[in-house]
């Protein structure tokens, strides 16, 4: 880890981020449930890409709740873009699940994740189902409300619930075949559209597998690194080259392994 980084920076700069996932979740919650669903989507930026107005406010919130704390770390936000920088960066979704968000269906969450030299130290999602926080230091292991989540112990594929993301950047048919390759094997599957809170159900063993091709860095950082320190198996790409271009995700309940050995090899991870 960076030498200025310490123990005592990373949790606290944790700390904060927690407060701040509560606060800003809360706030979009409560400015979705006041509002005129008409007045939410005021621009439409790709097929199933929204900014609304809650995702910009609630990312300048973020940015300004963590910087006026740590003004020399770096800022990538998905609203307004930002590059990693030679200390540390926190790299934030305000509101992932935006499509969710603006429909009124509660899987979406607040995802900020802090990098480090390439490492993801901190990950922590705002999970609006729930009202709560869960976090991860790495190497401390996953937290949901302060109590410990773990991953599931499923071994039997037929008792397996996956979890698969889909996105327009990757082939429609390739996800149908894994689809059925695993629906073959016994195990029931769900679309839910909120990477974040994806790997969050597998960080807290609601689910055995969540996998999608394509994601962009703050989708999927802060998730990932809270479903590894569940005890999940996650593999991606190195951290700097999510953050230039995305790429894929998959974390996995550690019994399964051998039934998603060949997701590994399709990615090549």
């Amino acid at each position: 880890m960076n030498s200025a980084f310490d123990a005592a920076a990373i949790r606290a700069r944790a700390e904060v981020a927690m407060s701040v996932a509560f606060e800003v979740g809360r706030e979009a919650a409560r400015f979705r449930r006041d509002s005129d669903p008409g007045i939410l989507a005021v621009e439409n930026k790709g097929l199933q890409d929204f900014v609304t107005i809650a995702d910009r406010k609630a990312e300048q919130a973020i940015r300004d709740g963590l910087l006026s704390r740590f003004p020399d770390d770096t800022f990538m936000g998905e609203e307004s873009g930002g590059r990693s920088g030679e200390g540390g960066t926190w790299v934030v979704d305000p509101i992932d699940g935006t499509t969710n968000y603006i429909r009124g269906f509660r899987h979406w969450g607040v995802s900020i994740a802090f990098v480090v030299s390439g490492k993801v130290e901190i990950g922590v999602v705002y999970d609006a189902a729930a009202d709560k926080v869960v976090h991860a230091v790495r190497g401390g292991g996953a937290f949901k409300d302060g109590l410990p989540v773990h991953a599931a112990a499923t071994v039997d594929p037929a008792n397996a619930l996956v979890i698969l993301g889909h996105s327009r950047k990757t082939s429609f048919e390739d996800h149908l075949a894994l689809s059925r390759r695993l629906h073959e094997r016994g195990m029931d599957y769900r679309r839910m559209g909120a990477a974040a809170i994806d790997l969050v159900r597998v960080a807290e063993g609601a689910a055995d597998l969540y996998y999608e091709r394509h994601l962009n860095a703050w989708d999927m950082l802060a998730g990932a690194l809270i479903a590894e320190e569940a005890g999940a198996v996650v593999a991606m790409p190195p951290v700097d080259r999510l953050l230039a271009q995305g790429g894929p995700v998959i974390a996995h309940a550690p019994g399964l392994a051998g039934e998603f050995a060949f997701i590994l090899d399709i990615e090549g991870l």
